[in-house]
């Protein structure tokens, strides 16, 4: 064993041979010079955790070469024998900052996550919300060093006026930081004790009959997947992601029944939905007759991507009403159309639990113990509702335009 003071001068004198040597530093206890067969050199450090019962360690600084000199590596090794008097195995330390820059760090680890995330309406949010508002913020800080004034600065950089979205960030935000809990990547998370921020007034925004005329009718002056979709919406009560999602392959004509699976809806739970004569009618001019195609996707962009231009087609459709009729609707958005639809439900007579299994909501009637055990799939109620509803459609439809409905809201909600 070689033992010499460890200088630019003992470096540039060590010669390779058969094995691996090397020369520990006379001044500085475990430091020490390792040279190759290859002739290559690394600085190491040997110490103990503990006492002489302890086994012997060896750890890698680097090698030799810039930043690695005899005195940057001396400086080194006498932070590391500062971290082994304080019981930090320099180690394990290493491993655990190496797993910090690289697994841990927030870009990294938000993008584990979104890929964990089930549900497409919930996959599709997160990831929203970890591009749009929380990587531009947080980096690539490593999970363990994410304070609570970091996730104050996420919500401090939102507009003051995106109160719906607030919630839907700090939603994101706490999921993450309780996966990351669950996974023991880190011991709590920043978010605890932090309030909600305060939720949205309820929308109560429902198209009176004569507004669901005027958009039905000003729907084909749009865009040519945008317009089908909205027609879909007001005969179906969908969602608009799985509206505009839908596949021929979910679709039965002979059945008349679109059965949605639990992939493609917001809450996860599969839904089927009874189609009626303005549903049936829309699909056959999308599929060019009554013979529908065994698969694919109904609503394709020239790309052959799914349709997603809503605030365009929007956008145009509120136009044309407002030259249709020479004044703009009431604000209003598309997820209306299933306030409007269960509203007239209501009006229609048609029982809570149907409404409820029509619109897919796991809540009230469907929800805690009446949802493990009310098993009933209320296949035949929802095709009458949906039966009534189209009736009561083709009822508005024909009437004429200046017919105003004696019942509806005003009401723009939040």
């Amino acid at each position: 064993m070689a033992t010499g003071k460890i200088t630019k001068k003992s470096i540039d004198a060590l010669e390779p041979s058969s094995a691996s040597q090397l020369l520990w530093d006379t001044d500085l206890k475990g430091f020490g010079a390792k040279i190759t067969p290859a002739g290559s050199i690394s600085y190491v450090l040997q110490f103990r955790m503990g006492g002489r019962e302890a086994r012997t360690r060896r750890y890698t600084i680097g090698p030799h070469g810039s930043p690695w000199t005899p005195t940057t590596a001396r400086a080194e090794a006498e932070r590391l024998q500062l971290l082994i008097a304080q019981g930090i195995d320099p180690v394990d330390d290493d491993k655990r900052r190496r797993r910090e820059s690289i697994d841990l760090a927030f870009d990294n680890y938000a993008s584990h996550f979104a890929r964990s995330c089930k549900g497409v309406g919930w996959a599709r949010l997160v990831e929203r919300v970890i591009r749009l508002y929380l990587e531009p913020v947080i980096g690539k800080k490593p999970l363990p060093q994410i304070s609570r004034s970091d996730i104050v600065a996420v919500l401090d950089n939102m507009p003051e006026e995106q109160v719906a979205n607030r919630r839907n960030v700090f939603a994101v935000m706490r999921r993450l930081f309780r996966w990351a809990v669950s996974r023991g990547d880190i011991e709590r998370s920043p978010m605890e004790g932090m309030e909600t921020p305060p939720p949205v007034k309820p929308r109560d925004r429902w198209l009176k009959d004569n507004e669901l005329r005027l958009v039905w009718n000003a729907a084909p002056q749009c865009h040519p997947c945008f317009g089908p979709i909205v027609h879909l919406l007001i005969a179906t009560g969908q969602r608009r992601e799985e509206v505009s999602g839908m596949h021929w392959q979910e679709l039965d004509r002979s059945e008349r029944l679109w059965t949605l699976p639990g992939s493609r809806t917001k809450n996860g739970e599969p839904n089927s939905i009874p189609l009626n004569d303005l549903a049936i009618a829309e699909l056959d001019r999308q599929a060019r007759g009554d013979i529908w195609p065994r698969k694919g996707r109904i609503f394709a962009t020239s790309t052959g991507a799914g349709f997603t231009g809503y605030a365009k087609g929007k956008k145009t459709l509120d136009s044309a009403i407002e030259a249709e009729q020479g004044d703009p609707l009431p604000a209003w958005r598309l997820h209306d159309l299933r306030r409007t639809l269960a509203t007239n439900f209501q009006r229609l007579g048609v029982r809570f639990e149907v409404t409820e299994a029509v619109l897919n909501h796991v809540g009230g009637s469907r929800a805690g113990v009446a949802g493990v055990y009310q098993r009933h799939d209320w296949k035949d109620e929802k095709r009458e509702a949906l039966d009534d509803w189209n009736r009561h459609l083709e009822q508005i439809l024909s009437a004429p335009d200046s017919l105003e409905s004696e019942s509806g809201s005003n009401s723009t909600g939040g």
